[in-house]
């Protein structure tokens, strides 16, 4: 009996012991606390979840700041859930709008040591969520319905055990571990139909750039001349005396159009030069953490080489790396600017083709979105040896998006969900979901999908696609592009909703850098246009032959189509809709006026509630 008593406390205290080796139990552990993986972390917290970030550098933001591109590309226009609230911050700080337009690439420029200072303040504010800084992961397993990660800090080795994890690290590292399937290059025009792409796959990634943040010192500080320099390198990075065959000749700015381009407030510069400038080929992805090391080097030596050419060609002298910024000992960022990673093979592929004709697709995936970008495609290739063999991709013209949920989903692993640059998209497609905003809303969309996951005890590719999005409406995103109403308005969700139904589409163009997507709620419903509510109601009827429908005919239609679906209303229909538009703070409530899209999409929304009620898969269909 003692013997089986001793045995039996043993195992007890070897239990016992082998849970105390956790040093951390989370429900959603963040790897990375780059864009995504900040905006990730505070999402899942706001939900009430118990979260936990590492990060490998001691700040937070990856490339907008811990990588220095502290210029952000596109959604001015578009102010969405986090990156509205990291953009608002930066307002209030810099004293409003206009002090953040210091530079001509971007309406949105500040110093990455500010970037880095509200992200902080940010997560402080969340008292569910943890931030381990200048922490690495060792190993990743899944052991029953936990993940156990061995990770790295300063000075100790600790296990985090994690019921979902979030993959947002700059390359996409996390997905590989967990034993994801993903791509890396360009894939062939057969695998993605899409028009420009190359005939043949390849594995080219696009330029890195190691970022430099100058100052003006009033003084010369130009540095030693960097061992392998060569200025042919640099000639034509932009108009001078020394430029004789530029290699991108409709590209030849200025010097002075070259040092403002990422100015920053605060008489600083950020040096992130596409023309013969300091982009840099290296294709990393699969080396070790030492072989990247090693090879990061020479994108480092590159950028000098690039200053040593501005201080010494160009006359740039009084220019150099600002000592207020990174705390590194060579002043350059702590990280690189990936622009390209593992894309994983998820529960949709995002391409082009869906960027460019969402609503000719086979997979309706404009009706699952959770981020929207509006920036063109935009990918960096001419440091690579033979790129005038690539597709022509500079600034390839496109409508603003609508990025769809399933791109975040794994396929045939669970409890993951992947974020930053490495989601389900193609190669070319990335060349726009990788901007700042987009990503910091693709963190937010992985926070949101990881905590519903964990609440309902399900598996993230069953989290029901319109909880998802209900969560971004409530927390001030966007699911579609429409440029209509902006947040605030009462109007903003019944549209979003509508749109993301499918009932009404809106029309998107290109316009140069800023691309635009209207629901076009002030002009006349067509008949024409009401194919999309045969999708959803098959039963709906209407007179196909007029061009036009007034106000009653809308509510009779709704009427039909409330008594087919089984829906009963709270009062007489009239009174309903007429409350509806007092609601919304619509004016002519006229039962004899022609309708128009807007006033039928609130009528849709709120009366029939298609969105709630008809519920989509990941890739649009209705169940």
């Amino acid at each position: 009996m003692k013997l089986i008593i001793s045995f039996f406390l043993s195992l007890f205290l070897l239990f016992t012991s082998c849970k105390n080796l956790k040093d951390a139990q989370v429900d959603v552990l963040v790897i990375g606390g780059g864009a995504s993986g900040v905006t990730a972390g505070i999402q899942s917290s706001r939900m009430g979840m118990n979260v936990l970030i590492v990060e490998e550098t001691p700040w937070l933001g990856g490339m907008l700041t811990s990588g220095g591109v502290s210029a952000v590309d596109g959604n001015y226009k578009l102010p969405g859930g986090l990156w509205g609230e990291f953009k608002q911050a930066l307002t209030n700080y810099y004293g409003g709008v206009d002090s953040l337009k210091t530079g001509w690439v971007s309406n949105v420029l500040f110093e990455p040591s500010v970037g880095n200072k509200i992200l902080n303040e940010m997560v402080t504010r969340e008292h569910t969520l943890t931030v381990w800084k200048e922490t690495t992961v060792e190993s990743v397993k899944k052991e029953g319905k936990n993940w156990l990660v061995t990770v790295k800090t300063e000075n100790d080795t600790k296990l985090v055990a994690a019921k979902m994890l979030v993959d947002a690290t700059e390359l996409g590292d996390i997905s590989k571990l967990c034993g994801v399937k993903y791509d890396i290059g360009m894939e062939s025009r057969t695998d993605t139909q899409e028009s420009i792409a190359p005939e043949k796959k390849n594995n080219i990634v696009q330029d890195l750039t190691y970022v430099a943040i100058l100052k003006d010192y009033g003084k010369d500080v130009t540095i030693s001349r960097p061992e392998g320099y060569d200025s042919t390198q640099f000639s034509c990075a932009c108009a001078s005396h020394i430029c004789i065959k530029p290699k991108e000749p409709s590209r030849l700015w200025s010097q002075s159009d070259m040092l403002t381009y990422g100015k920053l407030p605060n008489n600083k510069y950020m040096i992130n030069w596409p023309i013969e400038g300091n982009d840099y080929y290296l294709n990393l992805i699969e080396m070790t953490s030492s072989e990247r090391m090693a090879a990061l080097k020479y994108a480092k030596s590159y950028t000098m080489c690039f200053l040593y050419f501005m201080q010494k060609e160009l006359g740039l002298n009084t220019l150099g790396l600002a000592d207020d910024e990174y705390p590194t000992v060579d002043r350059l960022p702590f990280i690189p600017y990936y622009r390209e990673s593992r894309r994983i093979h998820g529960e949709v592929r995002f391409t082009l083709n869906h960027i460019t004709k969402p609503y000719s697709q086979p997979e309706k995936l404009y009706r699952t979105c959770i981020a929207v970008g509006d920036y063109p495609v935009d990918h960096h290739h001419t440091r690579y040896h033979g790129y005038d063999e690539l597709p022509n991709l500079y600034f390839y013209p496109i409508p603003s998006f609508g990025l769809p949920l399933g791109t975040l989903i794994p396929k045939e692993v669970d409890d993951l969900v992947v974020a930053e640059k490495s989601i389900s998209v193609s190669n070319l497609a990335n060349g726009t979901t990788r901007l700042q905003p987009v990503v910091l809303q693709i963190g937010q969309a992985a926070g949101a999908l990881a905590a519903l996951a964990v609440k309902e005890h399900k598996k993230v590719r069953d989290i029901s696609v319109r909880k998802v999005q209900n969560v971004i409406l409530d927390a001030g995103g966007y699911l579609l592009p429409y440029l209509d109403v902006e947040i605030g308005s009462p109007l903003f969700k019944p549209y979003q909703r509508i749109g993301s139904t499918g009932i009404l589409k809106g029309i998107g163009k290109n316009v140069e850098w800023a691309n635009q997507t209207w629901l076009r709620a002030d002009t006349l419903l067509l008949t024409s246009e009401l194919d999309g509510l045969k999708d959803v109601y098959p039963s709906a009827v209407y007179d196909r032959n007029k061009e036009t429908i007034t106000l009653q005919e809308a509510l009779n239609l709704i009427q039909q189509i409330a008594k087919d679906e089984k829906i009963s209303f709270s009062g007489e229909l009239v009174s309903l809709a007429r409350k509806a538009y007092a609601d919304y703070g619509m004016k002519g409530f006229d039962l004899n006026k022609e309708i128009k899209r807007g006033e039928m999409a609130v009528l849709i929304d709120r009366l029939l509630d298609p969105f709630n009620k008809k519920e989509v898969d990941l890739r649009g269909n209705y169940k």
